[in-house]
C-alpha cells in the first residue's frame, strides 16, 4: 500500500502527521509512505522521519537495514489575512497591508497555482499514486488537495483546531474522511461501524465509544460548523507522539535535576511555540526578576525570538559548570517532552497541537491565544477548554498591557498544588491517548477500499 503524507505551514501540522506515520508503520511495516512539506518545513521533517525509519524480518533487524520515508517539497502559497483588523488599523498600517494582502497575497496565489500543476504531473502516474492521501492542515495541503480531486484519489483531511482552518474549509466536502479532534454532532458512530468492517482483522482497534457504547468524553465540545457534510466526520482528538506521557512526581524531580533546577522547587516553562512569540517572551522579561523569586523558569524564546531575549541571560547564573539562579532560557528544546513534563505550570500559546501534548503529560497551563490568526482559532481552542475548567487564560492584548496579571495567575497556581492537580486533571481529560492510531486504521481502511 501506499500513502502519502502531506504537512507543514507550522510544526503544529508536522508532529501529528508523523505520529501518524509512525502509528502506520508499526501497523504495517510494508507500506510505502511519502511525505510532503513546504521548503520552510523540508530540513525538519527529513530528520524526524529519519529517525522512525522501520525494518521488517528478522534478516533485515541483525543488518540494521532500514526503509526510509521519501520526504520531497512540494509548492504551496500562503493565503495572508489579518483576524479582528478595523478600519482604524489599516489606515495605521497601510504599508504592512499593501504588502502583506496584496503583494504576498499575489505572490502566494502563483505559488499555489503552481502547486497544483506540481501536485497533478506528481501523482498522475498510477504505477506510483498513492492509495490514499493524509492531508493534515495548512495551506501546503490544498494544492495537493486539489489535484487529488481532478485525479479521484482519495483523501483523508485532520483539523486540530476548534475551528477549521481556510485549506480545509475547501477540502472538506470532497474528503472520504474528515478526522476532528472537537466533537460536532455528526453520525461519528455510523462511520465507526463501516470503518471497523473494512480495517483487516487483527488490526480492528480503533475505537471511540466506551465500554458502554457510549462515545467517549474525548474532546467533547461543539466544533466549528464548517463540515458541511457530517456523515464522513469523526472525532478522532489530535496526535501526538509517544514520549509525551504523564510522568510521576519522582520522574519529574529527575527531569528537573537533568536541566539544573532545583528538584524541591515548583519550575513554570514558557513556551512561544518553535518560533517563539514576541508578545509572550516581553511580558515575561517584565516580571521575571519577580517570577525567580518564587519559582525556578524555564523560558523558550524561539529560534526567531532568541536574539531579541539575549539580555536575559544575565538571570542564567552558573558556580562551578552548576546553574544556580534557577532560570535558563533557549532558542528551541528537542526535548520538549522532557521539559514540559519537568514543569508544575506551563505558559503557553494556544495551538491545537501544543494543547493535546500538555494535556497528555497532564500539566497545569496558562494559555495565552493570539488573536490575530485567521479565524481566531486560537482564542476558540482556549475558550472552550476554559468553559471546561481545564486552563486559565488570559487575553495576549491584557497580558501586554499588565503583565502584572500574569504574574498573579503564576503565583496563584505555584503556591496552590490543589488548584494546579485539579486543573491538569481536567485538561487530562481531554487527551486523545489513541488519536493516532484511529488515524492509521482509517487511513490503512481507506487505503485497502481505494
Amino acid at each position: 500500500m501506499r500513502i502519502l503524507v502531506v504537512g507543514g505551514g507550522s510544526g503544529g501540522h508536522i508532529t501529528p502527521a508523523v505520529a501518524v506515520v509512525r502509528e502506520v508503520l508499526r501497523l504495517k511495516p510494508r507500506t510505502k509512505v511519502e511525505f510532503w512539506t513546504d521548503r520552510k518545513y523540508y530540513a525538519n521533517v527529513v530528520k524526524i522521519t529519519t529517525e522512525i525509519g522501520v525494518a521488517w524480518g528478522e534478516e533485515e533487524r541483525r543488518s540494521g537495514k532500514k526503509q526510509y520515508i521519501r520526504v520531497r517539497k512540494v509548492l504551496s502559497g500562503k493565503f495572508r489575512r489579518y483576524s479582528g483588523w478595523k478600519l482604524t488599523d489599516y489606515l495605521e498600517h497601510p504599508w504592512a497591508a499593501f504588502r502583506d494582502l496584496i503583494l504576498l497575497n499575489i505572490v502566494g496565489f502563483l505559488g499555489f497555482t503552481a502547486g497544483i500543476v506540481q501536485s497533478f504531473f506528481r501523482l498522475l502516474s498510477k504505477k506510483t499514486r498513492p492509495d490514499v492521501v493524509f492531508l493534515k492542515g495548512g495551506f501546503v495541503g490544498l494544492p495537493v488537495g486539489i489535484a487529488c480531486r481532478i485525479l479521484k484519489i482519495p483523501y483523508v483531511v485532520h483539523e486540530s483546531d476548534a475551528v477549521f482552518g481556510l485549506a480545509n474549509k475547501l477540502l472538506v466536502r470532497k474528503a472520504r474522511v474528515v478526522a476532528t479532534s472537537w466533537r460536532s454532532a455528526s453520525s461519528e458512530d455510523a462511520l465507526l461501524l463501516s470503518l471497523r468492517s473494512r480495517v483487516p482483522r487483527g488490526e480492528r482497534r480503533m475505537s471511540n465509544t466506551s465500554q458502554s457504547g457510549a462515545p467517549s468524553s474525548s474532546h467533547s465540545i461543539h466544533a466549528d460548523a464548517t463540515v458541511r457534510n457530517p456523515k464522513n466526520e469523526i472525532c478522532v482528538g489530535i496526535p501526538v507522539a509517544p514520549e509525551f506521557k504523564k510522568v510521576s512526581a519522582t520522574r519529574q524531580a529527575q527531569l528537573k535535576k537533568t536541566f539544573g533546577y532545583d528538584p524541591e522547587k515548583p519550575l513554570v516553562v514558557i513556551t512561544g511555540g518553535s518560533q517563539g512569540a514576541q508578545h509572550i517572551n516581553v511580558s515575561i522579561r517584565e516580571i521575571l526578576p519577580e517570577m525567580l523569586e518564587f519559582t525556578s523558569v524555564g523560558l523558550v524564546a524561539g529560534r526567531t525570538r532568541y536574539e531579541e531575549m539575549i539580555d536575559l541571560k544575565k538571570y542564567e547564573i552558573y558556580e562551578k559548570a552548576k546553574l544556580k539562579s534557577n532560570f535558563r532560557m533557549w532558542a528551541f528544546n528537542s526535548a520538549m517532552y522532557e521539559l514540559l513534563g519537568a514543569a508544575d505550570v506551563i505558559i503557553s500559546r494556544a495551538g491545537a497541537t501544543t494543547i493535546a501534548e500538555m494535556a497528555e503529560l497532564k500539566k497545569a497551563v496558562i494559555l495565552v491565544p493570539y488573536a490575530a490568526l485567521p479565524g481566531g482559532h486560537q482564542v476558540k481552542n482556549a475558550e472552550r477548554l476554559k468553559e471546561l475548567g481545564a486552563v486559565e487564560v488570559i487575553a495576549d492584548e491584557e497580558m501586554v498591557k499588565a503583565p502584572e496579571k500574569l504574574l498573579e495567575m503564576v503565583r496563584k497556581l505555584v503556591r496552590s498544588p490543589r488548584v494546579r492537580e485539579e486543573l491538569a486533571s481536567k485538561l487530562h481529560e481531554t487527551a486523545g491517548s489513541d488519536a493516532a492510531l484511529k488515524l492509521a486504521n482509517i487511513l490503512l481502511s481507506e487505503g485497502i477500499k481505494g
